[in-house]
């Protein structure tokens, strides 16, 4: 070999060991901190299989390491990229894909969420009640961000039976638009391939506690052909919700209702006004009847300028001896939610470990053991911006429970991840 050739050999051979060794120093660098930042939130001391169990039994030293893990833990973040990839979006993010019993495929439910911010807090919620006999119903607020709603658009579109509600509403709080924002959802499920035997609805700060099956279950002990609005006849401190109109508003993006200095007529057809709670589960015959019957319309209508419709439209209604499914003498029956209120707002007299938001709690750790013991169908409020760990504890123990009572073979990807 020649002097010039031995150059040029050693020359890109040199060069070739250097590109090489820059590769494997950039991969082993990218390699190192991919695995810290994947596994920054569970090390030694925030193994989350070794706290979660005894936080959910009550033990002491348990919460004091689980709030210092929630101290510097950081929140999960829902990622899509472009274009959307939906298989690796129902195995990255352990969506059950396949039926898990045949008592739970010959009785789908159907499910309207309302949602508006958190965006994770949805996906844990979604694949937590996620079930492929099912339908969803999305009704996303119309002033969340266009960003949200591309997002979540995104995710549903991977599901034959999960969409988004074809007329959205500006929802605010203790509004008409509420309501309406279910009645969207119903005018869209009534006409779904999937027929569903009742309509559940939530919000997406929910979470279930009972498991797909043992929500069947629970309907059929008692509940079948029969709708759940736990409520009561309207109590003297709550007149004043239907005494009065109620104007919606949204001024420089705050949303709010106020009242008018104007008396409501008295409520249509001498129907007697009941209160209760805004969730519920409908028979499907019923939902049909609120879209069409005569005395459904007229109190929709009267309904719209009164303080927090939802809460007397539904239990009302189904006080009315002849709708279907009604059941005019029960009161606060069906364990729809699991709830602790503010001591000034409601009968929970147990206390929050959280915060309250609208005289509601919501969940810190020291309330999980409180609410797995509840014999309600879900729990309302969990918040991923200020107690992610509560909310992962929540839907390990959750799904646990599920895989825990398939007789379907389990696929590898439906289990979460520490």
């Amino acid at each position: 070999m020649t002097r010039s050739r031995m150059k040029k050999y050693f020359g890109s051979t040199l060069l070739i060991s250097v590109i090489i060794y820059a590769a494997v120093t950039i991969f082993l660098y990218y390699a190192k901190n991919t695995t810290v930042q994947k596994n920054s939130n569970s090390g030694s001391q925030c193994n989350f299989s070794r706290y979660c169990p005894a936080i959910l039994n009550g033990e002491e030293e348990a919460y004091q390491l689980g709030d210092n893990c929630q101290k510097q833990w950081k929140p999960e973040t829902f990622h899509i990229q472009e274009p959307v990839n939906c298989f690796q979006i129902k195995r990255e993010h352990h969506f059950i894909t396949g039926v898990l019993s045949q008592e739970e495929a010959s009785y789908p439910l159907a499910y309207i969420i309302t949602i508006h911010k958190e965006l994770e807090m949805f996906v844990k919620l979604l694949r937590a009640i996620y079930n492929p006999q099912n339908v969803y119903c999305i009704h996303i607020d119309q002033k969340s961000p266009e960003d949200y709603k591309r997002k979540v658009k995104s995710l549903t579109d991977c599901f034959d039976n999960i969409f988004i509600a074809s007329k959205l509403e500006r929802v605010i709080y203790a509004g008409f638009s509420r309501l309406q924002a279910d009645i969207n959802c119903m005018k869209d499920l009534v006409s779904s391939r999937v027929k569903w035997k009742h309509v559940i609805n939530l919000c997406g700060q929910d979470f279930p506690i009972k498991t797909n099956q043992e929500i069947i279950w629970h309907i059929k002990s008692k509940w079948e052909g029969k709708n759940i609005t736990p409520g009561t006849r309207q109590p003297p401190n709550m007149k004043y919700r239907t005494q009065y109109s109620y104007k919606e508003e949204i001024n420089n993006g705050n949303a709010y209702i106020y009242q008018l200095n104007q008396k409501k007529t008295k409520p249509p057809l001498e129907l007697t006004i009941y209160f209760g709670t805004a969730y519920y589960a409908l028979t499907r015959k019923f939902v049909q009847f609120v879209l069409e019957d005569a005395y459904a319309k007229a109190l929709l209508e009267w309904s719209q300028d009164t303080y927090s419709p939802d809460e007397h439209y539904w239990v009302t209604l189904n006080r009315l001896k002849d709708a279907p499914g009604t059941t005019p003498n029960v009161s606060w029956e069906g364990n729809i939610r699991a709830v602790k209120w503010a001591p000034i707002a409601g009968p929970s007299l147990d206390e929050c470990y959280g915060h309250y938001v609208h005289d509601i709690c919501v969940y810190g750790l020291r309330d999980l053991k409180w609410i797995i013991a509840q014999p309600d169908m879900f729990a309302n409020k969990f918040e991923m911006s200020t107690s992610p760990l509560t909310v992962k504890c929540m839907e390990h123990w959750y799904r646990n429970r599920v895989l825990d009572q398939t007789s379907a073979t389990i696929q590898p990807h439906w289990f979460l991840e520490d």
